[in-house]
């Protein structure tokens, strides 16, 4: 079986490319240049576009043998990925890059390029576990659950899940992979992992919004719609934000005072206490189902942050499996807008979202 290999220049990638040669697959390397201005250097970058890391992409293929490429896949990144992210924050909603990269452009446009060279699968160094064969394959949980990336990969439908090879989602740790590419002779072994947003080049994504959608001052409002402050942009607030607020009046009780509501049509920001972000229910839209779609209620788990906890939930398809409502058996606190809503059964996952409203 012909597989693409896809090489970040990190450690993960690097080994999932050494087990699929070990498991008989003829591996060719690829890696994909997403950014328009890539850093010389990872430190510029943070994460895994810069022109240090392409080197390292091809310094791990040449230890293992394999043919490798580079593809330029800026522009695709800048009118998916990019645009996307610039669109939710203008309208107030709060979107995960990692979810719509892996839609877009890791299983879309990588996936549709390696079909049409005439390979069968792609590789990749996620952290999960497919579990069967064919387009009823079970995405679940990595065996490392630390590490686990199901909840970025569940946007991804099952028909692609099906051309998927995750070799590293029974990996014990993190540290037996970084171990593995020692003893491997894989000079990236000791590369420290991606981390914040690739795009964002200093960490800043208050500064970047603003560069990308300019300055747009407008008030900041309590619940009772008393002016407690101003703010640049309405974009540059996301639903659970404590610092950053810069509030003019102290609360009247002296609480901190929270992110609960980002409104684009007025530019305002509506804050209040902690105790006003627990939500009881969410409905999400664009649905995608690892699992038929009930539209009967079952019980479920619901995971709506990529570091967060799954909580216990009961949840049913709605318009003709499009969508999907969900109620929480407890109270879920600071759940924004523009979020991708997960449901588990044990560490399967069912089916994804994105949340299109909250109910408190």
């Amino acid at each position: 079986m012909r597989v693409l290999a896809a090489l970040s220049g990190g450690v993960d990638s690097a080994v999932a490319a050494a087990r699929a040669l070990d498991a008989g697959y003829d591996v060719v390397g690829v890696h994909m240049a997403l950014s328009r201005t890539r850093d010389p250097f990872r430190t510029g970058s943070r994460g895994c576009c810069s022109i240090e890391d392409a080197s390292d992409a091809a310094r791990a293929a040449d230890v293992l043998g394999i043919p490798f490429y580079v593809w330029d896949l800026s522009e695709r990144f800048e009118q998916t990925v990019v645009a996307d992210f610039l669109a939710e924050y203008a309208a107030g909603r709060t979107p995960n890059p990692c979810v719509r990269c892996n839609e877009h452009v890791k299983f879309a446009t990588l996936l549709d390029r390696a079909l049409a060279l005439g390979f069968d699968a792609v590789c990749t160094g996620h952290y999960a576990r497919l579990v069967g064969e064919g387009p009823g394959r079970e995405l679940h949980r990595a065996a490392d659950l630390a590490k686990d990336q199901s909840y970025v990969l569940a946007v991804t439908p099952p028909v692609r899940l099906a051309r998927a090879i995750f070799p590293l989602g029974d990996a014990p740790s993190k540290a037996d992979v970084r171990a593995e590419a020692a003893a491997r002779g894989l000079g990236v072994s000791t590369k420290p992992d991606s981390y914040d947003i690739c795009f964002v080049a200093d960490g800043d994504t208050g500064g970047f919004l603003r560069r990308r959608l300019g300055a747009r001052p407008g008030e900041i409002r309590d619940t009772s719609g008393a002016v407690v402050g101003t703010h640049d942009g309405a974009y540059q607030f996301t639903v659970g934000q404590r610092r950053g607020l810069r509030l003019g009046r102290p609360a009247p009780d002296g609480r901190p005072r929270y992110v609960l509501d980002v409104q684009p049509v007025t530019n305002t920001v509506v804050v209040g206490p902690a105790e006003a972000l627990d939500v009881t229910g969410l409905e999400g839209t664009g649905a995608v189902w690892h699992a038929p779609a009930r539209e009967d209620w079952f019980d479920c788990a619901v995971q709506v942050r990529a570091h967060g906890a799954a909580v216990p939930a009961r949840a049913r398809a709605t318009d003709g499996g499009a969508g999907v409502d969900v109620v929480l058996a407890e109270p879920l606190r600071g759940v924004a807008t523009g979020q991708s809503a997960v449901l588990y059964d044990g560490t399967r996952v069912l089916a994804q979202a994105t949340v299109g409203a909250t109910r408190r």
